[in-house]
């Protein structure tokens, strides 16, 4: 492969990284070329010795995927550190998908509980009263609020429960591959 088409593919590869951030990593690989080069070494020994570059392309784009959730913790940076993390289409992904998608199919069916369980106390809360409530009243309004009380810290867990769930395949993710920077940090 010549360095040409390695930098075309890291290139193609990378889309959908800010602009900046591709035009960096493309200029450290040209470097990377261009000191072989003075080195004596061809463009095929450098690129069979750099791998392949759709590999490391999704390398980095799981560090980007990482690094933005470490710095914003929302759901959009949760969602684009895992699907980065899939992106790397390891053996072991097909071993963790099923368990990741079992996982997050019963944090969702929680989810959509603690909706249900708010939306039913705000019933029992506004019609209870009116529709002769066992206890009366005060026991539908405290009902109510009881239940809607109960959905929001349940969602509170969850949220955290899903941060933890976040972090844990972050963690795999550089644990497992060694994604480029630390595995650049762990040589110097």
């Amino acid at each position: 492969m010549t360095r040409d088409e390695f930098l075309k593919r890291m290139r193609r590869d990378l889309a959908g990284l800010p602009a900046d951030r591709i035009d960096d990593v493309l200029n450290d690989y040209t470097d990377h070329f261009d000191a072989a080069r003075e080195d004596g070494r061809s463009e095929a020994e450098v690129a069979e010795a750099l791998g392949d570059p759709g590999r490391l392309a999704r390398e980095l784009r799981l560090e980007a995927g990482i690094k933005n959730w470490e710095e914003v913790r929302s759901p959009s940076n949760a969602w684009t550190a895992v699907i980065a993390l899939l992106g790397l289409g390891a053996i072991d992904i097909l071993i963790l998908l099923p368990i990741l998608a079992s996982v997050v199919g019963v944090i969702v069916g929680f989810f959509a509980a603690m909706i249900g369980l708010f939306i039913g106390g705000g019933g029992v809360l506004i019609i209870g009263p009116f529709q002769g409530f066992p206890g009366g009243s005060a026991a539908a309004i405290l009902t109510g609020l009881g239940m809607m009380a109960a959905s929001v810290a349940g969602t509170a867990l969850l949220t955290i429960v899903t941060i933890w769930l976040v972090n844990g395949l972050m963690w795999f993710g550089r644990l497992h591959y060694r994604v480029v920077k630390p595995a650049i940090d762990a040589q110097a």
